[in-house]
């Protein structure tokens, strides 16, 4: 028997089992991506390889609030986990109060790229080309743009490209293992770098790290981000293909219940509830039906 049957009785809702009437994810599970976000950091942290920062666990969750919410509600969510986070572990906070922002840019970027507006996320990539050589130390260093921001715009392009294909394919097949983790894989990878070119930008401005730390980053840098997104693959793919079967809607899943044309309620509209009398009718009747 479905939830949804045993709270108001058989035929009155023929919908998947759910536990959220309205469209897309229920807010609380947002708020738990969150405090997974925050509680990450208190574990031991990883420190950036030539540079005197340090990334958490949470590296890898930041990217998924984007997949499995959305561009508005997984910037929310890494914005809201990452400046609790800060807060309890302000070891990790190496920008100050503005480290959150950086989480928030990259679950935002990811999910415009899952969400088919991935443009807006090369543009985002663009704009950290634009601020790297506004500096004289990005000026000298171009190697560094030229092989990871680049980078990340293939992976814009190529995490569009699947996404789009997941999308078409969730209305007749079920969800594709290898191409969900190809799209995750992508989506992350491209998240790590957008919010990388606003974030760099900012560390030269405030500690002014050399050229020649940046054109040695130009190679540890792609390879680091390359195991985070793996991370977050690891990590998302099991979520996106399983939550959904236990009624969570979270990913395509999401995406599937806001198409046009799907089963879908007004978050303003009350479930018909059954009456004392329907209940009683019920009851008279049974015995008669199992007679026959």
């Amino acid at each position: 028997m479905r939830v949804n049957e045993a709270r108001d009785g058989p035929g009155l809702d023929d919908e998947a089992v759910t536990f959220y009437a309205g469209s897309g994810t229920h807010p609380a599970v947002i708020a738990v991506w969150a405090a997974i976000i925050a509680t990450g950091h208190l574990l031991p942290t990883i420190p950036m390889l030539g540079i005197s920062g340090t990334f958490t666990v949470s590296v890898a969750f930041v990217p998924l609030a984007g997949i499995l919410f959305g561009p508005v509600g997984g910037a929310v969510c890494a914005a809201v986990g990452s400046f609790i986070a800060q807060l309890i572990a302000p070891h990790t906070a190496w920008l100050g109060l503005a480290t959150f922002l950086i989480a928030t840019i990259n679950a935002l970027a990811v999910g415009l790229i899952t969400r088919g507006r991935w443009y807006v996320s090369a543009a985002i990539i663009g704009l950290g080309y634009a601020l790297w050589f506004a500096t004289p130390i990005g000026a000298e260093a171009a190697v560094f743009p030229l092989v990871f921001y680049t980078a990340g715009i293939v992976a814009t392009v190529g995490g569009a490209f699947v996404w789009r294909l997941l999308a078409i394919r969730s209305h007749e097949a079920p969800v594709s293992l290898p191409l969900t983790a190809i799209g995750v894989f992508f989506a992350s990878y491209a998240g790590f770098v957008s919010a990388a070119g606003i974030a760099n930008f900012a560390g030269i401005l405030l500690y002014e790290w050399p050229a020649t730390m940046w054109r040695g980053l130009a190679v540890v840098s792609p390879i680091e981000r390359a195991i985070f997104s793996l991370a977050a693959t690891l990590i998302g793919v099991p979520l996106i293909i399983g939550l959904p079967k236990i009624g969570v809607r979270v990913g395509l899943a999401a995406l599937t219940a806001l198409r046009p044309g799907a089963p879908r309620r007004s978050r303003h509209a009350r479930r018909p509830r059954r009456t004392w009398h329907a209940h009683e009718r019920d009851a008279r009747e049974a015995p008669t039906r199992d007679r026959s």
